[in-house]
């Protein structure tokens, strides 16, 4: 198998609408990062089925993402709240503080335990409560362990609209129930399909980050990423991740206040929620027995073909299809109707 198409794999199983690999390598190629003709006779796209990295590689994909919700927020406690303060200045509440401290010894102790050289890169919703969450968790960290945290505007909150009325706040989520959360959009506001749009651009810069190296600091560091979002957006990275269904979706539920979920590589470099969690996890969440297969098959399987991985639609839309060839078809149909009309004659003349 040639190298590009090894990196075209590697990006299709990941569920980002990426670079085009070969357009990603030769970039890679002209900036140079490596250095010397010899760091170039390389390919810089590794084979991740392995986890077998050339030291030059700029292309290593994080170990974990880890996505986390903020803590307890004061909209939580009391909608009222909403009444007289913009939802991106919402505080955490007290405990919501101890929540994040102890999900930063929670994320910790899941990145830490293999030992070796492990950090930890961090992208934060720009809204008061996650930027909150973040200080508290990052407290459980020592700074030599982080490489850097970024503030992403594309995984905040969903859009709810402005200074939020408390009984027509709740006349809307009702309506939201009945017409179906994913499509649904609140007024002045956005719905969850506008947050979807938004996760994939961010996808897309996620990816640059990583094909030009700027999460990793030597060819050593096993990298994490650990995204402190909100509940809707963290759900909807994961569809756009794993490519569920807009009826999948539908069926999922939320994250619990600075309750996080662990996407692990497994051998055969695919991400999975069954690598570092149980099933019976996935089933309170919401997830399908299709969807928990998924998950297994990305926790152990090699990779399988881009056809393959689209596979489990074919029945969606595919249902009465005549599963024998067409033109096949034709034929015999023709040679029957054939047959009938030279029988009939027959029986006439006799």
């Amino acid at each position: 198998m040639s190298h590009d198409a090894t990196a075209a794999r590697q990006q299709g199983g990941a569920g980002a609408a990426a670079e085009h690999p070969s357009r990603s390598h030769s970039r890679s190629r002209s900036l140079g990062g490596g250095g010397g003709a010899g760091a170039d006779a390389e390919c810089r796209f590794c084979e991740m089925a392995r986890q077998q990295h050339h030291p030059q590689c700029a292309r290593r994909l994080p170990k974990r993402i880890i996505l986390v919700r903020h803590g307890e927020s004061q909209g939580n406690l009391d909608m009222s709240a909403y009444t007289t303060t913009p939802d991106y200045r919402i505080p955490l509440t007290a405990l919501g503080a101890e929540q994040a401290r102890a999900a930063g010894r929670g994320i910790r102790d899941v990145v830490s335990a293999g030992g070796g050289n492990w950090k930890v890169y961090f992208y934060v919703s720009p809204y008061a409560r996650t930027r909150a969450t973040l200080r508290e968790i990052g407290r459980a960290f020592p700074r030599d362990r982080v490489i850097g945290a970024r503030e992403e505007c594309r995984v905040r909150e969903q859009d709810f609209g402005n200074f939020q009325v408390e009984e027509r706040m709740r006349a809307v989520k009702e309506t939201r129930q009945r017409f179906g959360r994913f499509f649904f959009r609140f007024p002045e506001g956005e719905s969850a399909a506008d947050v979807f749009d938004r996760v994939a651009s961010f996808l897309e810069s996620l990816w640059r980050d990583i094909d030009m190296g700027r999460l990793e600091q030597d060819a050593s560091c096993e990298t994490n990423l650990v995204i402190v979002s909100h509940g809707l957006t963290s759900r909807v990275f994961l569809m756009k991740w794993f490519k569920w269904s807009v009826d999948q979706f539908e069926l999922l539920n939320n994250f619990d206040n600075c309750e996080f979920r662990v996407m692990q590589l497994g051998p055969g470099g695919e991400y999975s929620l069954l690598v570092h969690h149980t099933r019976e996890e996935l089933q309170q969440w919401g997830l399908s027995p299709e969807m928990i297969a998924d998950q297994q098959w990305r926790a152990s399987a090699n990779r399988r073909s881009w056809a393959d991985e689209c596979s489990s639609f074919i029945d969606t839309f595919f249902q009465d299809s005549d599963t024998s060839d067409s033109s096949s078809s034709e034929e015999e149909e023709g040679e029957k109707k054939k047959q009938d009309r030279n029988g009939c004659s027959v029986d006439l003349l006799e």
